[in-house]
């Protein structure tokens, strides 16, 4: 038995219930304002970015898009409270629904909302001169590493209010990696913070850094085991402080 809901058995219907859940989630950003209020970053930040002198543009848009990005540790962090206190989860749990269907939905159209507000604000503002493949790898692993964050400490604490202090640790962790790539003071150890490889990667999609194989494989492996071993602790930590729980009251 999975965390939420039995197991579907029938021939292709872990791919319909992933495709019901996936759908689900997108209606659920909607009825919690999460477009609303991408629309609203993506407006501010193109505003912003009229501001920047076009010979700077390049050099300034890895920093905002790691901005941008980390909208979403507080984006999967409302979801989770707002499907506790609606008791969504529980109602979920007699359905076929299982923990990997409901995370690989939330992964999937939080990373599709992730590169839909970059891409408009690349588009708008700077055009398109930049790496397409570097720009959706950079943007694509920040997104799941930040969700993934959001998921595994968002059940910790009983309310929102409370998580947000701690939250910002997070961000202080996630934002580390600016020191090196800034050049104020390089060190090896930048490297272990997860959220390196994908500012790499920002940088390289605007032509900010040149990045040699060994680098490319460290930007897209070294992230991708961060987000495995993530889908493996929120699995344990869903199932005790979430469905555990919300089925004990």
């Amino acid at each position: 038995m999975s965390p939420l809901g039995a197991r579907a058995t029938a021939p292709g219907a872990h791919y319909g219930v992933l495709r019901a859940a996936i759908a689900m989630d997108f209606r659920l950003q909607r009825r919690y304002g999460f477009w609303y209020a991408t629309a609203f970053v993506i407006v501010l930040w193109i505003g912003v970015l009229r501001l920047v002198p076009e010979s700077l543009l390049g050099a300034a848009m890895p920093y905002l898009l790691m901005a941008d990005l980390q909208f979403f540790l507080f984006f999967i962090a409302g979801a989770v409270f707002f499907e506790k206190d609606e008791r969504t989860l529980f109602a979920l749990a007699t359905t076929p629904l299982r923990f990997g269907h409901y995370l690989t939905a939330k992964l999937v159209t939080m990373s599709a909302l992730a590169v839909v507000t970059c891409a408009v604000v690349v588009a708008v503002d700077y055009g398109p001169r930049f790496n397409p493949p570097a720009l959706l790898g950079g943007v694509v692993f920040m997104a799941l590493l930040m969700v993934l964050a959001g998921f595994i400490t968002a059940p910790l604490f009983p309310s929102i209010s409370e998580w947000l202090l701690p939250s910002t640790l997070l961000l202080a962790v996630a934002n580390v990696p600016l020191v090196d790539y800034s050049g104020l003071y390089r060190h090896p150890l930048f490297s272990l913070v997860p959220t390196e490889g994908p500012l790499l990667l920002l940088g390289s999609a605007f032509h900010q850094v040149d990045l040699p194989g060994w680098q490319i494989a460290y930007a897209i492996g070294y992230p991708s085991l961060w987000i495995a071993a993530g889908c493996l602790l929120a699995r344990r930590v869903f199932h005790r402080y979430v469905i555990t729980r919300e089925g004990g009251q």
